[in-house]
């Protein structure tokens, strides 16, 4: 969603080393923006990161290779549990 369409109405606040407020503020200006407009940017950016790294799943090869193995797997139907719930399912529907 981009910046302007959203409301202003929270604010952050905190303390930091006054180097790394140098640098900051260093940084900013190289890019032509506001210590605001900087630090809101690279903090979002780099929230949306974390938060997609930990939203996705990763497999080794070994369980990657069993779980595609699975999958393959042409004798392997549905279990008495899914059945079940299945008919579960279909009953509620009608």
């Amino acid at each position: 969603m981009a910046a302007s369409n959203l409301m202003n109405d929270a604010r952050l606040s905190l303390r930091l080393p006054s180097e790394w407020k140098r640098t900051i503020e260093e940084a900013a200006a190289q890019l032509g923006l506001s210590v605001t407009d900087f630090a809101v940017a690279t903090l979002v950016e780099d929230a949306r990161q974390v938060l997609a790294r930990h939203q996705a799943t990763e497999l080794s090869s070994r369980d990657r290779d069993l779980f595609l193995a699975l999958l393959d797997d042409a004798d392997t139907g549905p279990n008495e549990a899914l059945r079940a719930a299945a008919q579960r399912y279909n009953k509620r529907r009608e």
